[in-house]
């Protein structure tokens, strides 16, 4: 039920970043879903790391998504305080290193649609922190694909199937 509830907010998060970057969401405005999503995920990271019992898995799990509480708290900082990104997209580069072999993992152990859904999801959101150290931390002109990426993973990733989770769908 964690999930469902850390990837509704992972989907509004990137479906509004999405808009916030192809121009339709002022800075400002754009703090406040950004701080939402950031304290969410830090409760599920929380939850995980010290929820009672916590194993190998469950602190995994909590690291990983501290990668997404971290990212959306230093976006909302970055828009407060109005500076230009570049240590967030190095660290987006640092992140999509790291969730690369995830996806890799995750599909090569694959043993239900639930697993290979998983790994779909770690290689899209790999792209996309990727695409945001090209962005961000290299500054190269990639604005557009990257929006446009943001808002459909928000989506695929995130908003529907946190839905669903939390609908008891998946």
């Amino acid at each position: 039920m964690l999930l469902g509830f850390a990837l509704l907010y992972v989907g509004a998060v990137l479906f509004l970043n999405g808009l916030w970057l192809l121009g339709k969401i002022e800075d400002r405005e754009i703090v406040v879903i950004n701080v939402v999503s950031g304290v969410a995920t830090l409760a599920v990271a929380f939850s995980s790391l010290f929820g009672g019992g916590a194993d190998a898995a469950s602190v995994k799990a909590g690291a990983l998504t501290l990668l997404f509480t971290t990212t959306y708290l230093w976006v909302a900082y970055n828009r407060v305080v109005a500076v230009d990104g570049r240590g967030l997209g190095w660290f987006s580069l640092f992140v999509a290193i790291t969730v690369a072999p995830v996806a890799i993992q995750g599909l090569s152990s694959a043993q239900s649609f639930t697993d290979v859904w998983l790994g779909l999801n770690w290689a899209i959101w790999a792209v996309l922190w990727f695409m945001y150290f090209l962005l961000l931390g290299l500054q190269k002109p990639v604005l557009r694909p990257t929006a446009l990426l943001t808002l459909v993973a928000g989506i695929v990733t995130g908003w529907m199937p946190g839905y669903l989770l939390l609908d008891g769908v998946l």
